[in-house]
């Protein structure tokens, strides 16, 4: 769903993985549509917790 969202020359930067370790991920739009994707780093998000 976030990547049909993702308008051509957009770019997208989140964590990928498993709750354990994630990789974090850039993901472009070109201006015809395709997608580049690139794994910059390893990462572990924690998730956020409500009160």
């Amino acid at each position: 769903a976030l990547l049909e969202q993702l308008k051509p020359g957009g770019r997208l930067v989140m964590p990928v993985g498993p709750e354990q370790g994630q990789l974090l991920t850039v993901i472009d739009k070109d201006s015809v549509g395709q997608l580049k994707t690139r794994k910059i780093i390893p990462v572990r998000f924690s998730r956020l917790e409500t009160v």
